[in-house]
């Protein structure tokens, strides 16, 4: 899931540069409902309700 946070950034990063709004935002978006998630599910393994088998 990181790999994706990282290629959707780096979409972002080159379609603002190319002055593509519309697909840096959509990039954007994307990268930052994938990073709430990660951030909410390593939440849950540090306070140990979801155990990684």
């Amino acid at each position: 899931m990181i790999k994706w946070i990282v290629i959707l950034l780096i979409v972002a990063a080159v379609a603002g540069l190319l002055g593509m709004n519309t697909i840096s935002g959509a990039a954007m978006t994307g990268a930052k409902i994938l990073i709430g998630i990660v951030l909410v599910l390593f939440l849950l393994v540090i306070l140990g309700i979801v155990a990684i088998a």
